[in-house]
């Protein structure tokens, strides 16, 4: 009862954590995203290396290389946004965290940097995925959405299906 008076007054949304292209997971040069492993999500071909926080919510995981965050959602949501593909070879070093397990964020605060420029000269592609990791598991269901050239924090790139 309680759930369904939040929902009808106000609609949870994610939004895009970083700047560029919005596409399908099934884009992704990655089995364990494209087949949804993990969850259902978005992933970004990044024009910028700042990563922003797509909900408020609780930071509840930072991988020791810096290329992964989860983030917990008001609505309970765990989120997963890692930052490139196969980055968890660079040990980190194309990264610079912003924030620390247990802080609270605010949608489109700056989580992290990533330097897309070494990213590349490793040989690493920089499409980021950002998954519903419990979709299965919530009340409701999100319904994701695609778009080019997005603004970090601002375009909402998921909604509650009614």
């Amino acid at each position: 009862m309680l759930w369904n008076k939040l929902m009808n007054r106000h609609k949870p949304t994610l939004h895009s954590p970083m700047e560029g292209d919005v596409i399908p997971l099934e884009q992704v040069a990655d089995p364990v995203f494209s087949e949804k492993m993990m969850g259902d999500g978005i992933a970004i071909t990044p024009t910028d290396g700042a990563v922003v926080s797509p909900a408020d919510g609780e930071i509840v995981q930072i991988a020791p290389t810096k290329h992964a965050i989860g983030i917990r959602t008001e609505d309970g949501a765990e989120i997963l946004i890692h930052v490139g593909l196969d980055t968890v070879e660079l040990e980190g070093r194309p990264f610079d965290l912003r924030v620390d397990v247990g802080d609270h964020v605010k949608t489109g605060q700056l989580l992290l940097t990533a330097d897309l420029a070494q990213i590349h000269q490793a040989g690493k592609d920089t499409v980021t995925p950002m998954v519903v990791t419990n979709g299965g598991t919530l009340a409701h269901h999100y319904a994701f959405t695609f778009t080019k050239e997005a603004v970090p924090g601002k375009t909402v790139v998921a909604r509650v299906e009614a």
